[in-house]
């Protein structure tokens, strides 16, 4: 029979290869379909043989089965005699009719539909998904409010709108499952942390027993074609126990992972950021100040279209474009190799990659009497259809920027940890003019701190040496990760990062200065 079994495997994984070759990756990340590695699968159905009773009957079921990874998992895992029955639903023919096919001896069944618009039918005890990964700018609006009433029918939870496919998933799956029964989501770890899985982990805590959540390595991405950070999520289909407490788990396998740890559901409930499990402990609230109490932190500009608004130098100049037109911008992290930005007498950046931003707000009709050239390149973005886009078109006029002044500190948004700098967030002490996209966080200081500075001028370098001595660990614990190691960190999340040591040294700093000052000079 394991030999039976095995030659199922390779032909399936054939069958998946020619599948997904015959479809663009544009095709398949629409459908979010991206197949689960053999592997994996076995990985995760191995995990199950722990949690299901000895000798019970199998009812399986997986909502988006593909070409049957998990059931062919299933099939290696367990004696076929235990199960009862297998049921999978695919809504994409391109998969499900070559899989019925290569299927069609086993106890499987394949109904080619759309799972969540499917009758429920209550009576499985083993739940094994892999959901679409499909982001919520996939759906419309009429499918959203269709996904959101299902979810509350089935759990009584409702998904927001920012939620991705895999969140309605998990919540209409609900009516399917019998009492007791195990259920597993491979999902991106995402909701975890950001507030549209506020929730799916409402639900996890409330209406089910959530058994254990294994995160994977972010450097180790399970699929190839897909940037993601992924997790399994078990849950058992019955009421947590008054003192339920969750296994964290990270890297390496179900069975062996690198990392775990056991959580109390109590503390679990209190924490907005469950990644944080299980390398680091419960989270201790203290009164300890936070990079907000010192400074208003927002996201960088959205142009819009970032080729056609920002521009360098010399393609400002060959263009005879008025420069007065245009204010600088710090280019991409990958393009600033430095930490300080100084500038010249006009406030321009001395580095190298200088780049500079359309931001003029007169009327067209003026613009085209005044700066020939300049209209004419407007025009050429009308060409393009620039004004089209969305934040474009809710602007006015539609190639005019939102006003934000320089900043004299910014952070990066996006990062890894690399030889350089050992930290995958940058501080950047910013002594120009220039403004920045939103590839930064620009960091302007609250009014204590402002006060400050002008008493004592040459106080921001020892601020920006304290941001950029704040440990990876303290950052990552507020941050989010993506596949590949990824990180992410929003403005309210760097808000939210402790910096005790910059009260101190504030409140140390007595000196008086008359020196001119960064606001004084206008620079922020």
């Amino acid at each position: 029979m394991a030999k039976i079994i095995e030659e199922l495997e390779a032909e399936r994984l054939d069958i998946q290869s020619r599948l997904d070759a015959a479809k663009t990756p544009a095709e398949r990340n629409r459908l979010g379909q991206f197949a689960t590695p053999t592997s994996l699968a076995r990985d995760i159905l191995a995990y199950a043989t722990t949690l299901l009773p000895k000798n019970e009957p199998i009812y399986f079921l997986d909502p988006a089965i593909g070409t049957g990874s998990f059931f062919s998992a299933l099939l290696a895992n367990f004696p076929t005699e235990r199960i009862r029955e297998a049921k999978g639903f695919e809504i994409d023919p391109h998969y499900s009719e070559p899989a019925a096919q290569l299927w069609k001896e086993s106890p499987l069944s394949i109904t080619l539909s759309d799972f969540t618009k499917q009758k429920p039918e209550p009576r499985f005890n083993l739940l094994v998904c892999n959901p679409p990964y499909v982001r919520h700018h996939h759906l419309s609006a009429e499918e959203k409010a269709r996904l959101q009433f299902r979810a509350i029918q089935s759990c009584g939870i409702k998904i927001p709108k920012l939620a991705g496919l895999y969140c309605y998933f998990l919540g209409i799956s609900h009516a399917w499952l019998s009492k007791g029964a195990i259920s597993a989501w491979l999902i991106p770890s995402e909701f975890m942390d950001v507030n549209y899985g506020q929730p799916v982990k409402r639900y996890l805590m409330d209406r089910v027993t959530l058994l254990h959540i294994h995160r994977f390595d972010p450097n180790d991405v399970q699929f190839s074609d897909a940037l993601v950070s992924s997790a399994i999520v078990w849950l058992k289909n019955e009421s947590p126990p008054n003192d339920h407490a969750v296994t964290f788990s990270f890297g390496g396998s179900m069975l062996k992972p690198r990392l775990s740890k056991t959580i109390p559901a109590k503390a679990l409930a209190a924490e907005p950021k469950w990644t944080r499990f299980p390398a680091s402990e419960i989270r201790v609230r203290s009164k300890d100040p936070t990079v907000s109490d010192f400074f208003n932190i927002k996201r960088g500009l959205a142009t819009g279209d970032n080729e056609f608004f920002i521009l360098t130098a010399e393609e400002v100049a060959a263009r005879q474009l008025p420069f007065e037109c245009f204010r600088p911008i710090l280019p991409s992290p990958r393009y600033l190799k430095i930490d300080e930005v100084m500038a010249d007498s006009c406030g321009i950046p001395l580095i190298d990659h200088c780049h500079f931003l359309l931001d003029i707000r007169l009327p067209e009709e003026e613009i085209r009497e005044r700066y020939p050239t300049l209209w004419a390149y407007i025009e050429e973005g009308k060409a393009k259809g620039l004004h089209e886009r969305y934040l474009c078109r809710h602007r006015k006029p539609w190639y005019g920027q939102e006003n934000r002044a320089p900043a004299p500190i910014v952070c990066t948004y996006l990062g890894r940890g690399d030889a350089k700098y050992g930290r995958p967030f940058r501080f950047i002490l910013n002594r120009s003019r220039a403004t920045v996209s939103n590839v930064y966080l620009a960091m302007y200081p609250q009014p204590e701190l402002a006060a400050a500075l002008k008493r004592s001028p040459d106080l921001i370098l020892r601020v920006w040496k304290t941001l950029n001595s704040i440990t990876p660990e303290r950052m990552l614990g507020e941050g989010r990760v993506y596949g590949g190691g990824l990180h992410k960190l929003e403005p309210k999340e760097l808000g939210n990062v402790p910096i005790p040591e910059l009260a101190d040294l504030i409140s140390d700093r007595r000196s008086i200065s008359r020196q001119p000052s960064f606001l004084e000079a206008g620079v922020y």
